[in-house]
């Protein structure tokens, strides 16, 4: 198993920081670049909904990424010290409506939910963590 972990603060300006690591883990761990598209979208996308909606009122919230490869699967988890919130709750967008006619929002875990094999929420004490699981060839 390989594993690397990393704690920025929940700001925007920290993406690039985010990016970095997951580019650093994919060459450290061998693992072909194309197949890096699904887990930057994820990251990015789970990331700065953390940032936008999820940071504790009043103090600056900090946001924890673990990344883990077991046999051929990457397991990237979020971590964060906001209020309780699944994402996994929302409902799925609906794509078939006409553009004037849907709502705003909710497509960033959509898509992350058809991108990953597996997605998972849990509430571990003062924390969120968001876990995404998704085969990787080698």
């Amino acid at each position: 198993m390989t594993e690397c972990r990393t704690t920025v603060p929940s700001e925007a300006d920290q993406l690039p920081v985010l990016a970095q690591f997951l580019l650093e883990f994919w060459s450290a761990a061998d693992l072909p670049p194309a197949q890096s598209v699904p887990f930057e979208i994820a990251l990015e996308e789970i990331f700065m909904n953390v940032v936008m909606h999820g940071s504790p009122a009043g103090r600056q919230g900090r946001v924890e990424v673990c990344l883990a490869l077991v046999d051929n699967n990457l397991t990237l988890a979020v971590e964060d010290d906001g209020p309780p919130f699944d994402p996994l709750t929302v409902p799925d967008p609906d794509t078939q409506a006409p553009l004037e006619e849907r709502r705003v929002g909710g497509l960033g875990v959509y898509f992350v939910r058809q991108m990953m094999d597996a997605v998972s929420y849990r509430r571990i004490g003062p924390r969120n963590e968001l876990r995404m699981t998704k085969h990787v060839a080698r």
